[in-house]
């Protein structure tokens, strides 16, 4: 599962992370100084989880795809870094202790492969999460999805060439990515294939999602204000969600000030 996109996740797509660090910093100025532990979930190649680790936030991290997880715990390796990584469905994924925080970034969640499995997620965050404890995480919408998944893109770095043919189906609120990979073996050029999907989702859908899983506060804010110098991402094409874990705990960290 996402061999190749592991691989040349950071050298292709590392350079567009500056929008999600800006939001994230925004929208938990209130809590990140009180967190002592964090789960990023749907960690990919470990960039979050190691930036919150140098902060000294004890962490976890949790991917589906074997190659995400080879490569996070490299870069954990080399940084000197303790960050445990789990391979681990987000439907289903166990913490060895639960945490203050838990972030899933990057439309992580859009690439689940069914609608019921969003009931799964925010139950098994909500599991993970300290009574008090704090759930990050944006989505793409259906502009979004209209406003992105079309066309045709491509990417060249040396010995290796990236085409991205997307698609959506608007009436169905789904996406795909068709992933084409030419990479320099020697004097030859290989040819991979690896395909990417995504389903959308509705504020309705998630704030019934999250309420059901036993989130007593949920803030939604739109990400185009993060994202102000693309040209493509504009109003409701994102939205960030910031949910609290009902229950005792941490009951005084207070996030930003919402948007909405």
């Amino acid at each position: 599962m996402y061999r190749y996109l592991a691989e040349y996740y950071d050298l292709f797509f590392g350079p567009w992370r500056a929008p999600m660090d800006e939001a994230r910093a925004t929208l938990l100025a209130g809590i990140l100084p009180r967190v002592s532990s964090a789960c990023d979930l749907a960690c990919g190649t470990g960039t979050t989880a190691l930036k919150l680790a140098r902060n000294g936030v004890r962490m976890f991290a949790v991917d589906l795809s074997p190659g995400m997880c080879r490569v996070a715990r490299e870069k954990a390796r080399r940084a000197g870094l303790s960050v445990r990584v789990i391979r681990g469905d987000m439907r289903s994924f166990v913490l060895p202790e639960p945490v203050d925080l838990v972030t899933c970034e990057y439309d992580a969640l859009n690439h689940l492969p069914e609608k019921a499995g969003l009931a799964a997620v925010t139950r098994a965050v909500a599991r993970a999460l300290r009574p008090g404890g704090w759930f990050f995480v944006d989505v793409n919408n259906r502009a979004g999805f209209t406003a992105y998944w079309k066309g045709v893109q491509w990417m060249e770095k040396p010995g290796v060439v990236l085409a991205m043919r997307n698609g959506h189906d608007a009436a169905h609120g789904r996406a795909w990515c068709d992933v084409e990979w030419f990479l320099r073996e020697g004097g030859l050029w290989r040819r991979r294939r690896e395909r990417v999907d995504e389903v959308c989702w509705s504020e309705r859908e998630m704030r019934a999602a999250l309420r059901a899983a036993g989130f007593d506060r949920v803030r939604a804010f739109d990400g185009a204000p993060f994202w102000k110098d693309s040209p493509i991402i504009g109003p409701g094409c994102r939205t960030i969600y910031l949910a609290r874990r009902a229950g005792t705990g941490q009951t005084k960290l207070r996030p930003s000030t919402s948007t909405r």
